[in-house]
């Protein structure tokens, strides 16, 4: 008899892990899903609303705002409120920033816009810490199984989206990820059961400083250029390519190769990043490959276009998850990992917001792609040198 209860116990607790691990991987397919769709689909957009370029524009960088603004305070509302009950509220609003940005209205489109920032920052801050919460053993599977998810709705995403308003139209274009976000909130919501408020680790927890840590500075630089470069590839590179004579709609499926290519190291590098002492080799690799990416477009051998992609998605791929990783490799609790996570991102952002606007000034000032292309080039060196240093083995609390 004790031995089929521990049989039905076993199996239950398997089962609940499968749920957990599947709503994991549903509400990480909407951290970008809402973002990517935008990119490739903005004349449609400016020119339904009748809105300038400017404000076109700021709709992929108003998100980008949020996050900064919002992400520093997102730990301590997890630990009033529980973890799982705030990531179930992020979803929620989520789904009610979509409605509202592809009501057709630019007032609407703005505020919905705002609101997707606000709740996608929850779920940006929150799962790493919950994956060492909850996952203290398999960080780097669960992050690598995040990342997965992330990128590969964000691709599809960024390829769809064009097709779609190109046959209904833009509007439900904007609209098609909230079916995805609705279906991640069911799933997740049996996790409102066990809702971790982390109370008692945050009053024994000591307070960090982070902004005297040199090594907070640096996951927070690597943070925030990796971001850079993510998000100002997903709003130029199209551009950018179709100056250099290809059409609209490969150059939307370019960035759609880049994002898919990003899969394989996405996945591999937390597992990797996990098992070794310190993440420099990593740091490394990625280096290289953005380098080849960009050296590549910067020289306009659009022939081989296809295989820069690959380039800067799989460094994209490397960086994204190792920034990640860095907010638990570097601290010891979870607790810890949201404040480094809330202050990294808090600061990343903002930074990866000035990209888009930084690079279409610098294509006005010009009147050409070129200077903003090597301006890659000179972050990339800047990752390089954050990277290296917040690769180390070493503590947040040791600082």
């Amino acid at each position: 008899m004790d031995e089929q209860l521990s049989i039905s116990r076993k199996i239950n607790w398997r089962g609940k892990t499968l749920i957990l691990i599947i709503g994991i991987i549903l509400m990480a397919m909407t951290l970008r899903l809402p973002l990517t769709v935008v990119g490739p689909i903005i004349e449609f957009i400016r020119e339904g609303l009748g809105i300038s370029n400017v404000l076109a524009g700021f709709l992929t960088t108003i998100p980008l705002l949020a996050f900064a603004l919002v992400s520093p305070f997102v730990p301590r509302i997890s630990r009033t409120i529980g973890i799982e009950l705030s990531l179930f509220i992020s979803m929620l609003l989520l789904a009610t920033g979509i409605a509202l940005r592809s009501a057709g209205i630019t007032s609407l489109l703005l505020v919905g816009t705002i609101i997707i920032g606000v709740a996608i920052s929850f779920g940006n801050v929150l799962l790493p810490s919950f994956f060492k919460l909850k996952f203290p053993f398999h960080v780097g599977l669960m992050m690598g199984i995040y990342s997965v998810a992330m990128n590969v709705s964000g691709g599809f995403g960024a390829g769809l989206s064009h097709p779609i308003a190109n046959t209904t139209n833009w509007q439900f274009a904007l609209a098609f990820p909230i079916v995805i976000v609705l279906i991640a909130s069911l799933v997740w919501s049996p996790q409102l059961r066990n809702n971790d408020r982390m109370q008692a680790t945050a009053t024994t927890a000591p307070k960090l400083k982070l902004w005297r840590s040199p090594l907070a500075w640096a996951v927070t630089l690597a943070m925030g250029l990796q971001s850079f470069i993510f998000y100002t590839t997903g709003a130029w590179l199209p551009a950018i390519f179709v100056s250099q004579g290809m059409a609209a709609d490969k150059a939307g499926w370019m960035v759609a190769i880049m994002l898919l290519a990003q899969l394989p190291l996405t996945f591999i590098m937390p597992v990797l990043a996990d098992k070794l002492k310190n993440q420099r080799p990593i740091v490394v690799i990625l280096t290289l490959l953005y380098t080849v990416g960009f050296v590549g477009i910067a020289l306009g051998l659009t022939e081989y276009t296809v295989l820069w992609m690959i380039c800067i998605g799989s460094a994209g791929g490397s960086s994204f998850s190792l920034a990640m990783m860095l907010f638990t490799l570097r601290t010891k609790t979870a607790y810890a990992a949201a404040d480094l996570s809330g202050f990294a991102q808090s600061i990343g952002y903002l930074l990866a917001a000035s990209g888009p606007i930084v690079f279409g000034a610098l294509y006005d000032y010009t009147g050409s792609w070129q200077l903003p292309i090597y301006v890659f080039l000179i972050v990339v060196a800047i990752l390089f040198v954050s990277g290296w240093y917040a690769a180390g083995n070493k503590y947040i609390e040791e600082q």
